[in-house]
């Protein structure tokens, strides 16, 4: 239900907000400088704000202007959105709210009431990377699937529609775009057997406009256009059966003036291509960037980043546009960092390559064929065609994942938010997918981390983060902030000379774009993963950005969720302007309680058992080796360890369903289900033992 707030507004002779002026192409083109009106800020997606009153001489005086404390506690990744005076954020779990973006009071709340128990069907959170606007509406896509059309001035739903077979395991998380009247939104679910696609809806009645599916159907089923029949070529086996994959759950940018959408496509479902397509083929339209026409959603052309990908390479990664002079000839080209380490610039006219280079160091390849446009793949890279285990780097979280890059036109850099992570790929035997899980036909059991404190310090020192300032045309880095951890946040670039950014630390910060100079810096209580956006209004810039630390890497990775040090979501808006002097509440303290866990009596094999159940079915939100980041309970500290029963009615009967741990039945046993306690009671006296001998209990 909506909740509206009167008492702001924006004309002077209303009790209530006034949504002023439409949202359309020519606005969202034009790009005034004081308005946000697209996720990043235009269609090109250089996230690059033409205000400078906050500039490098000035930004060591910003300050807190106002903040919003948000009603959920988990990642918060949302660009927001700035129109005529008002911001607009959708937080977790698909929730949209809207604030005067001069004082920061409510104006109104919107909540899709998403069953909670949604959370078993995602990757990564129950995040939502925001809204769109268009009219006199804004759009949200929502974690069940749905998406929802709201009155820009009241936040009450004028339309809502089912994008996906809610029977199966399809989420929302990215933010819709629209153009020229048609919304379009795609989905994830590439890890739980989705086949994926986006559609495109009227944006003033929902109803649906066109259909494009990114790999092709079970053949015979369907009459498919050319380009599906073409990449049907490219799959072998049964892939159907398991969806495929190819989930357009994030990136999208628009070209007007060649009426181009371009979409980025993620991994094939199960990431193992044994399993997946027997082993071969280039399994179009995996981890590619593919042009459509938006009107009709005709295909144009593609590029694939990642033929025949199996380290869940997706191509879903960030795209911007922009116009380079290249070897002295203006070109209008496309720009991704994708997941698989390779910085592209292509001809964004024909999909064609002009340049790529690794930004990270690099080991399943060892550059890109220029001639094919293909990578050169190392041999050992192929980890279930030599049955051995590969540490892979990058590994599957991506040298670069969902983070927004910035394209500042000024210094002609692309700032990249970096990941310097591996991740072990052991090859599982005898794989079959299952009806809940994560479906990757990797051996999540054996990956997991040891309690070796040599090799978890080896693993912690060599996975770190940085912010790099990339130039496209030389292809080589002109400078980088060095950071901790990874998962830091998206970026932000401005006429000002500065690129702003929060991490994973708990602080936001300004950087000068030229060096990376840090200019200022504002402590966030939390670990902040979104882009910021900046907006004029009363004739004072403003920056704004979400802070809340989640989405996967602090939930999956065990042990180094918290490279950067333990963390906390405290999920809220914070707003800056120069001299602003605001305060936030003091943070409340960690709960760090220490492991008492039931002594370990179960037999070694039915560890190892319950170990790789836990690898498919757990270890996505409670953590590698059982060892969970701050967002959700760790199963090491839980009471149920020490009574079955209670185990079991929660992970068999579903007892704790509404707070998002649905039952299992579908998939275990009540005896499979008691491996998995048993394994973590192992886990438990491992660490405990653990942190007795390094003296950290």
């Amino acid at each position: 239900m909506a909740l509206t707030a009167a008492g702001c507004s924006r004309d002077g002779g209303s009790d209530g907000f006034v949504a002023k002026g439409g949202v359309d192409a020519a606005r969202i083109t034009a790009a005034a400088p004081d308005q946000w009106l697209s996720t990043g800020r235009t269609y090109d997606e250089q996230r690059f704000s033409p205000l400078s009153a906050i500039d490098t001489g000035d930004v060591g005086n910003l300050g807190l202007a106002w903040s919003a404390d948000l009603d959920t506690a988990r990642g918060q990744e949302a660009t927001p959105l700035f129109v005529d005076g008002a911001l607009y954020v959708s937080t977790a779990w698909s929730m949209v709210k809207a604030y005067d973006g001069q004082t920061g009071k409510l104006l109104w709340s919107y909540d899709p009431a998403v069953p909670r128990e949604t959370s078993v069907k995602t990757c990564c959170d129950a995040v939502n990377r925001g809204v769109a606007a268009w009219g006199d509406k804004v759009f949200v896509g929502t974690l069940d699937g749905r998406l929802v059309a709201l009155d820009r001035a009241t936040g009450k739903p004028v339309w809502s529609v089912v994008t996906v077979d809610q029977s199966k395991s399809y989420t929302i998380t990215g933010a819709p775009r629209v153009i020229d009247g048609l919304v379009i939104i795609g989905n994830g679910g590439a890890e739980f057997g989705a086949r994926g696609y986006v559609t495109a809806y009227d944006a003033q009645t929902g109803a649906q406009r066109w259909r494009f599916y990114t790999v092709p159907a079970q053949p015979g089923t369907e009459q498919q256009p050319d380009y599906l029949n073409k990449a049907a070529s490219t799959w072998f086996g049964e892939w159907w059966k398991q969806g495929g994959g190819g989930t357009v759950w994030d990136s999208m940018a628009y070209d007007p003036a060649l009426d181009l959408l371009y979409i980025g496509v993620g991994n094939g479902s199960p990431w193992n291509q044994a399993y997946r397509s027997e082993g071969k083929g280039d399994n179009l339209y995996l981890s590619s960037i593919v042009a459509i026409r938006p009107k009709t959603g005709d295909y144009v052309w593609h590029y694939q980043t990642t033929p025949g990908d199996s380290w869940d390479f997706t191509a879903t990664q960030h795209i911007i546009l922009a116009d380079l002079t290249i070897n002295g000839q203006k070109r209008k080209v496309l720009m991704q960092a994708p997941k698989n380490g390779f910085f592209y610039v292509l001809d964004r006219t024909n999909g064609k390559l002009i340049s790529a280079k690794n930004f990270v160091p690099v080991n399943w390849a060892t550059g890109i064929d220029m001639k094919t446009g293909r990578p050169i793949e190392t041999p050992e890279a192929r980890y279930y065609k030599t049955g051995k285990p590969f540490i892979g780097s990058p590994g599957a979280g991506g040298a670069h994942s969902w983070q927004p890059m910035a394209f500042d036109p000024k210094t002609g850099l692309v700032f990249i938010p970096t990941n310097l992570a591996a991740f072990p790929y052991f090859p599982a035997k005898d794989w079959k997918a299952a009806k809940l899980g994560f479906n990757v036909g990797v051996d999540m059991g054996a990956a997991a981390m040891p309690a070796n404190p040599q090799i978890r310090a080896a693993a912690a020192q060599a996975t770190t983060g940085a912010l790099i300032a990339w130039d496209p045309v030389a292809q080589k880095e002109r400078w980088r902030v060095s950071y901790k951890g990874p998962w830091d946040g998206g970026l932000l670039a401005s006429a000002g000379g500065l690129v702003f950014q929060g991490n994973a630390t708990g602080e936001f910060a300004a950087y000068a774009a030229a060096d990376g100079r840090k200019l200022w810096s504002f402590p966030t209580q939390t670990g902040v993963i979104a882009a910021p956006i900046s907006y004029s209004i009363g004739g004072e810039q403003y920056v704004a950005v979400l802070a809340g630390w989640g989405g996967i890497w602090a939930l999956a990775p065990g042990v180094l969720s918290d490279k950067s040090g333990p963390s906390r979501n405290i999920s809220r808006l914070l707003v800056f302007k120069l001299n602003g002097s605001a305060t936030l509440p003091a943070a409340p303290p960690l709960n760090q309680t220490p492991l008492d866990p039931p002594a370990s009596t179960a037999p070694d094999a039915v560890i190892a058992a319950g170990g790789e159940r836990f690898g498919r079915y757990c270890g996505t939100c409670h953590g590698d080796a059982a060892v969970a980041g701050s967002l959700v309970p760790d199963l090491r500290h839980s009471g149920a360890l020490n009574d079955a029963a209670t185990w079991r009615q929660i992970i068999y009967e579903g007892a704790l369903k509404d707070n998002g741990m649905v039952s299992f039945k579908a998939v275990m046993t009540p005896e499979e289900i008691e491996t998995i306690r048993a394994y973590v009671i192992k886990r438990a006296n491992e660490d405990k033992a653990l942190e007795k001998a390094t003296g950290k209990q």
